[in-house]
């Protein structure tokens, strides 16, 4: 039986109540919770890429709840906003030849904070002379030429004044930021704000499985998006695993850097699954940020439990290598499910708003996420003991 709960705050946002045993309405799909954390409300990133500050936050924003903080919506235009200056920095001293676009990584997120602070979302929205909705198209148009522009000096003419010019250009699209604020009644700095909530930073880790690189050792994940060159701590599959099913049996869920431009994702469906291509058909592309503009894809195995394609490490590095796995998307998983046949699942929060009648839900098979997954971000608390003394993380 579907069971569903809604209630709508504001356009776009809502609180999500989810009390859900299938996907959509007729599908024979039937999930058995086993665990799930206490999460915020969905979002809507809009016409933007940045899912990676959306779904690191929406983590961020259940650890303090597991902490007693409460509920507390936190910026994602914050968070990207201050990206694009230290992007654009880059950019430059790479001469151009460096990622500068609206993606991140997980990892950004406590580079950023950690330098610039955060602040709630009712401090500091990313919405100016009335907007409702994001959009930064406009903005990369207007920004892109600025940065090439001083990529392309000479060197030793460089200044640092160019600097200013980005700022004022985020200004005008997203908003100047604020020195300090209020805030249920007390005043903060964005530092201090971020003080207050008690999150300490490098207690968060980042993990990869690939066989390009040692296990147990860690290295910089050659992936567009990753414009900071952070690392990721590779570990095996299996392990890889086992950390997100440990860790949402703790109460702690995992942010999620994956593939969505599989046939198998549907978000409309409100599934991700590994099968064969050819069990589906798909009308029309997959639009620049896979949000719900994208492809409509048709198939009984949206509606009826199929065996899934076997997953193999040696399979999942040559998709990688080939470039058939990509990372597109960053998504929240927090819940921990068991469909009738007895497949692992897992409860994904999106931020594409509440469009699909998981409300903005889905659910991702352990397959697709063994075949699909680039990273993932977690509390080191929901590393096993095992794993924390092979990383030295005691």
């Amino acid at each position: 039986m579907r069971k569903l709960v809604l209630t709508l705050i504001c356009a776009g946002v809502s609180s999500v109540s989810i009390a859900q045993t299938t996907n959509k309405e007729g599908s024979n799909y039937k999930f058995e919770k086993i665990h799930a954390v206490d999460k915020t409300n969905i979002k809507d990133q809009c016409r933007t890429g940045t899912c990676w500050s959306y779904s690191t936050l929406s983590m961020l924003e259940s650890e303090l709840i597991r902490n007693g903080k409460g509920d507390v919506d936190l910026s994602e235009m914050f968070i990207a906003r201050m990206a694009y200056v230290d992007k654009a920095i880059t950019y430059v001293r790479m001469n151009g030849r460096h990622q500068f676009d609206q993606g991140g990584e997980g990892h950004d997120i406590p580079y950023i904070i950690a330098k610039y602070g955060i602040v709630p979302e009712s401090v500091y929205t990313g919405l100016v002379n009335g907007q409702k909705r994001h959009n930064h198209s406009e903005l990369m148009s207007v920004l892109k030429p600025v940065v090439d522009a001083i990529a392309a000096k000479k060197p030793g003419t460089i200044g640092m004044e160019w600097i200013d010019a980005v700022n004022g250009i985020l200004d005008a699209y997203l908003g100047k930021v604020p020195e300090s604020f209020e805030y249920k009644g007390k005043t903060y700095t964005p530092q201090s704000f971020a003080k207050s909530l008690d999150l300490n930073m490098s207690d968060y880790v980042v993990l990869t499985s690939f066989t390009h690189h040692p296990y147990y050792s860690s290295f910089a994940l050659e992936i567009p998006d990753n414009w900071s060159m952070q690392t990721a701590i590779n570990v095996p599959l299996d392990e890889l695993t086992s950390t997100v099913n440990n860790s949402l049996n703790k109460g702690i869920s995992v942010a999620w850097a994956t593939d969505v431009s599989e046939k198998g994702f549907a978000y409309r469906d409100g599934l991700a699954i590994w099968v064969a291509d050819s069990l589906i058909t798909k009308k029309g592309e997959d639009d620049r940020h896979f949000n719900n503009a994208g492809a409509e894809k048709h198939g009984s195995v949206f509606y009826n439990p199929t065996e899934e394609m076997e997953v193999t490490v040696s399979e999942r590095q040559a998709q990688f290598n080939s470039q058939r796995t990509t990372d597109d998307h960053g998504m929240h998983i927090v819940g921990l499910y068991k469909e009738a046949n007895g497949t692992p699942f897992y409860q994904v929060k999106n931020s594409w708003g509440d469009s699909n009648e998981m409300g903005g839900y889905l659910f991702a098979s352990e397959n697709y996420f063994k075949m699909k997954t680039i990273s993932i971000m977690l509390h080191k608390d929901g590393l096993s003991k095992d794993l924390r003394k092979k990383l030295n993380l005691d």
